[in-house]
C-alpha cells in the first residue's frame, strides 16, 4: 500500500482503486483529515483473519505474549513480530522459539500496520492473535480448610470495571503472593488484553476464578471460619450505616487466621450486600488532613498498599527477619554506650536469599526476564 501526499489533500491507493480526500473537507464535515479510510486500512502484507467470527482477540506486548506461549492456556492463530528490528534477541528470540516449536504462523509487519492493527496500545513490536482468558468458576478453586494454614489470603474483587486498575490489582496480587483471586461476574471488567498489558502478563499465568453470587460466596467462607475482611475510604458518615462493623487501619490488622480481602467498584466502593457480609472493615490511614475530592486513592494504589501490609506478616517471612535483626544487633557495638543498637541497612547474603524466596510467586516471570514482574 503506497501512500502519496499532494498540496491540498492526501491520496490513496488501495488494490488498484484511487480513493482521494481533501483536508479542506473533511474539515467541514468536523472529522480528523482521513480518519474515515485510516481506520478501514488493512495489512496489505497480512492476510486479514476475522477474528471475531473466530472468538480470537489481540493479545499485545512482550510479556502478555510470551508468559500467554509459555502458559499454554489460550489458543494462538498466529505471532506478529515488527519487522525491522536489528535482530531477534532476549526475549523476541524466546518468543520466536516458542512459537516455531507449536508450529504457529509467524508474521513480519512493519510498525505502522501493529500499531493500526492494535488500536495504536503500546503493543513493543509483539503481537498474538488469541482466543480470549476467562475466569474459572470459583467452585474449580478447591476447598482449602482454614486449619490447612492459617495464612491463606484470597483477594476478591466486586465490580471492577477499568481494564488498567484491574490489571494492576492482579500484577500486585500475583508478585505478593495472593492464594487466589476472585472476581464477581456481574459489572467486572473481562480479562481483555488491556488487562494482560497492565498485569505485565501476570494473568496469563495466574488463575482468576468467578461467581454469580458474591454475597453468597462470602457468607459460605465465613461459615467455614475464614475472616471476611472489606475495604472503605478513611471512616466518616458514608460508612456510618455499617457502624456494627468494626472499622480498623490495615497497619493495625494482625493476619492470624485465613482471610479474603474485599475490594469494591472504583466509585461507589462495596455494595451494601457484600458489605454486610464482612466482619471486619480495613481502611488506609491518610497521612495528614487531606482536602474534599482526596479522601480516597486509586483502587489499584489501595490494593497494593493492603496486600503488602498483610503480606509482609507471612509468618515464616517476618520472623525469620526478625531474627537476622536480633543477630545482628548482638553482633553491632551500640552507637551509644547503652543506646539502642543501630543496624547498618546492609543486606546479608542469606537475608537476599530470603527475600528471594519470598518473591517465588514471580519465578514465572523472572525466569524470562530475570527479575519480578516489572516493565
Amino acid at each position: 500500500m503506497s501512500l502519496l501526499s499532494a498540496l491540498g489533500g492526501v491520496t490513496w491507493l488501495r488494490s488498484g482503486h484511487l480513493l482521494a480526500r481533501h483536508f479542506s473537507q473533511a474539515a467541514r464535515r468536523g472529522e480528523r483529515p482521513g480518519g474515515e479510510e485510516l481506520s478501514r486500512l488493512r495489512l496489505d502484507d497480512l492476510a486479514p483473519t476475522p477474528r471475531s467470527a473466530q472468538g480470537l482477540e489481540l493479545l499485545f506486548g512482550l510479556s502478555p505474549c510470551l508468559l500467554a506461549l509459555r502458559a499454554a492456556r489460550r489458543r494462538v492463530a498466529r505471532l506478529l513480530l515488527q519487522a525491522g528490528r536489528s535482530g531477534l534477541q532476549g526475549e523476541r528470540a524466546e518468543l520466536l522459539r516458542a512459537a516455531e516449536a507449536r508450529d504457529i504462523p509467524i508474521l513480519r509487519p512493519r510498525r505502522q500496520k501493529l500499531d493500526a492493527l492494535c488500536r495504536y496500545q503500546v503493543h513493543q513490536g509483539v503481537c498474538m492473535e488469541v482466543s480470549p482468558l476467562r475466569p474459572r468458576p470459583w467452585t474449580e478453586a478447591g476447598e482449602a480448610r482454614p486449619g490447612d494454614n492459617p495464612q491463606q489470603l484470597w483477594l476478591v474483587l466486586e465490580g471492577l470495571q477499568d481494564p488498567r486498575n484491574l490489571g494492576a490489582v492482579l500484577r500486585s496480587a500475583y508478585f505478593l503472593g495472593v492464594d487466589k483471586v476472585i472476581t464477581s461476574r456481574r459489572n467486572s471488567c473481562p480479562l481483555t488484553p488491556i488487562v494482560s498489558k497492565a498485569s505485565a502478563g501476570a494473568v496469563e499465568v495466574m488463575d482468576v476464578f468467578s461467581t454469580d453470587d458474591l454475597d453468597g460466596f462470602l457468607q459460605a467462607k465465613a461459615r467455614q471460619g475464614w475472616l471476611v475482611a472489606g475495604t472503605v475510604g478513611c471512616p466518616g458518615p458514608e460508612i456510618s450505616g455499617s457502624s456494627e462493623i468494626p472499622v480498623m487501619s490495615c497497619s493495625e490488622f494482625l493476619w492470624d487466621r485465613p482471610t479474603l480481602l474485599v475490594l469494591g467498584n472504583e466509585g461507589s466502593g462495596l455494595s451494601q450486600g457484600v458489605q454486610a457480609s464482612c466482619q471486619l472493615l480495613l481502611t488506609i490511614l491518610p497521612g495528614w488532613q487531606l482536602p474534599p475530592g482526596l479522601e480516597s486513592l486509586n483502587v489499584s494504589v489501595a490494593a497494593g498498599i493492603l496486600l503488602h501490609s498483610i503480606c509482609s506478616q507471612r509468618k515464616g517471612f517476618s520472623e525469620e527477619r526478625k531474627r537476622e535483626q536480633l543477630l545482628q544487633g548482638s553482633r553491632e557495638p551500640s552507637a551509644t554506650s547503652g543506646g539502642p543498637t543501630v543496624s547498618s541497612g546492609l543486606s546479608s547474603g542469606s537475608e537476599k536469599e530470603r527475600q528471594g524466596a519470598f518473591l517465588r510467586p514471580c519465578d514465572p516471570a523472572r525466569d524470562h526476564r530475570g527479575k519480578g514482574l516489572c516493565d
